[in-house]
């Protein structure tokens, strides 16, 4: 009986955009990390489905954090079964991606000892909190200052617009965003790990199939690499100050999947929120899409925030949706209604909320 027990212990559970098998499209299902196993279900009316969609075994199951194989979704991770099936998971932030990656990868350690991997204390112990990834990025394509780009060949192949691997560590060093060439190398692994850089040629790509992530950055002279497209966009259009681009400047106060009710068909579907402060505002993404843009979002000055009884029917909340339910009233008199989790994540939203809207 305590055996029975133990494996249907619930070590983690919440939200996950897994990647199709068949289709490759992204669909958020709410995951279930059990001992031995990692179950996924559809969320349909504010409450998860009884029965399972589908389950990894986590038996001899590898565990690949970061995964770099999608570009514009650098808070995947990647679990391959001993039966070699990849799933292909996407959290909301990088602390959930990494607690998921911990967690999961934990269950599988109890379940072989022996397979245990020991931490880098020498890497653990390099903090890089101060650093704006940002403003890295930025700089690196500054056209005075930055970072220069060259063509090179490698193994008979050419490749143009890139850079070293040591040849940015050299950089970082040289503008004091570090101090040691081990701190760049660290730092140069985040903005990989975050898809500011990418991999080319042959050397560099073989290097992120490594275990660790201080060993997937090489300072390397014939290692190459270059800006992701996605980074390459954000320097072509830096000088078209728009409305949109103040928007989503502000620093990220709190982000997360909730449930969010349609404001004409009235049916609720899962979005990714991000609130950012200086200046305020709450943007929300569809996680289905590549795309990276919000599908809405609105100032916070102003607005009125409440939470919504646990019990009974809430003028305005289409169907019998009920239990961590919270509204949003713009300047604009538009009504937003928000399902949390659980009390204490709707909690910590208001709370966050409440604080910008002054």
């Amino acid at each position: 009986m305590d055996r029975i027990q133990d494996e249907n212990a619930v070590l983690k559970e919440g939200f996950l955009v897994k990647r199709g098998h068949i289709v490759h499209n992204w669909k958020t299902r709410w995951f279930v990390l059990h001992p031995d196993r990692l179950l996924y279900y559809r969320y349909e009316g504010g409450k998860r489905e009884s029965s399972p969609r589908g389950k990894v075994i986590l038996a001899e199951c590898k565990v690949t954090c970061p995964c770099l194989e999608y570009e514009n979704r650098p808070m995947v991770i990647k679990l391959k079964t001993q039966k070699s099936t990849e799933y292909f998971l996407e959290a909301c932030s990088r602390e959930q991606r990494d607690m998921w990656a911990s967690s999961i990868t934990a269950a599988i350690h109890t379940l072989h000892p022996t397979q245990a991997l020991k931490p880098n204390p020498e890497h653990s112990s390099i903090q890089l909190h101060n650093v704006s990834l940002n403003q890295v990025a930025d700089s690196m394509q500054d056209i005075h200052s930055g970072i220069k780009l060259m063509n090179h060949i490698e193994q008979g192949n050419s490749f143009k617009k890139c850079f070293t691997g040591s040849a940015l560590v050299d950089w970082l060093v040289s503008l004091n965003f570090v101090v040691t060439r081990f701190e760049a190398v660290t730092l140069s692994s985040t903005l990989m790990d975050e898809s500011f850089v990418k991999p080319i040629g042959i050397k560099s790509i073989s290097a992120i199939r490594s275990g660790e992530l201080s060993d997937q950055f090489l300072d390397d002279s014939t290692a190459l690499y270059t800006f992701t497209e996605r980074c390459k966009r954000k320097a072509s259009v830096k000088h078209e100050i728009s409305l949109s681009a103040v928007e989503l400047s502000g620093r990220v106060v709190i982000q997360g999947y909730l449930l969010k009710q349609g404001h004409n068909r009235k049916s609720w579907k899962i979005r990714l929120f991000i609130l950012r402060a200086e200046p305020g505002y709450l943007h929300y993404y569809d996680p289905s899409r590549d795309d990276q843009r919000p599908v809405g979002g609105f100032p916070l000055r102003g607005c009125l925030v409440s939470a919504l009884e646990d019990n009974g029917v809430h003028s305005g909340v289409k169907g019998k949706l009920q239990g961590n339910l919270f509204k949003i009233i713009t300047r604009n008199d538009i009504h937003y209604y928000i399902q949390a989790a659980s009390k204490e994540e709707r909690l910590e939203w208001i709370s966050a909320l409440k604080q910008l809207t002054c």
